[in-house]
């Protein structure tokens, strides 16, 4: 059996090919989705293409309760996690003098506040196994450098940024380490609405970046040769805003 990797938001886009990238290199795999379990049972079957053993966890990442009994359960059920990639989020974007409540809390709760959901069931568990395991969090360019019209998603992805070295401090001592990579404009639905001709202009290597090159950084962060490196923001962008 191979060391067990908790991936949310991994039905599709940087989450799945994460999922793949892991697998092909012996992880198993903890799929995750919210809303759309058809799209994770799809993947899941990717994954076990792989040879590798997979399962899936349903559940809303701003729900707090939720993400506790479920991630305990399983945990009890099939042992503790090697690591977490915390890959879910949600962007809703608008200028901030007309951004409604929703807009606010929907994104800051489930993107900020599933840091906390997700890991708070995840840490205390590594610890008393004496795991000396890998969580890997996902923020953006827009956490580095701000972006119009996504105020909240900045603020979220930023605060992520924050809690990710803080946490990295705290688990160091045991062998832990925790690092977030910044991803540019990624070819993933995220970008749909995006005039993506328009800014391949303002990026240095006049593309836009894989799922598949975000994917194997986490996989290096994963992997011995990594274990040294914590407290670190990886940007993945083409030289965007650099």
């Amino acid at each position: 059996m191979g060391k067990n990797v908790l991936i949310t938001g991994s039905s599709r886009g940087i989450g799945k090919e994460t999922a793949l990238y892991l697998a092909k290199n012996g992880f198993d795999i903890v799929l995750h989705c919210n809303s759309n379990i058809q799209k994770a049972r799809e993947t899941e079957e990717e994954v076990k293409s792989c040879g590798v053993n997979t399962r899936i966890l349903q559940f809303d990442v701003k729900d707090r309760k939720q993400c506790f009994d479920i991630i305990s359960k399983d945990i009890e059920e099939n042992g503790v996690y090697f690591g977490v990639v915390l890959n879910a989020g949600i962007a809703r974007d608008n200028v901030f003098p007309v951004m409604d409540e929703d807009e606010w809390d929907d994104v800051i709760d489930t993107n900020l506040g599933g840091f906390y959901n997700v890991l708070k069931p995840v840490v205390m568990p590594m610890i008393e196994k004496r795991v000396k395991g890998r969580i890997v969090t996902m923020s953006s360019i827009s956490g580095l450098a701000g972006n119009r019209g996504q105020v909240n998603y900045s603020a979220s992805k930023a605060g992520i940024i924050g809690a990710t070295k803080a946490l990295s401090l705290e688990l160091a001592k045991r062998g832990i380490t925790v690092n977030c990579v910044a991803p540019g404009i990624i070819e993933t639905d995220m970008i749909k609405d995006v005039p993506v001709e328009e800014v391949k202009k303002m990026i240095p290597m006049k593309r836009t970046g894989k799922a598949k090159e975000v994917a194997s950084l986490v996989n290096y962060l994963f992997s011995e040769d990594a274990s040294y490196i914590t407290g670190q923001v990886i940007s993945v962008n083409g030289g965007l805003y650099l």
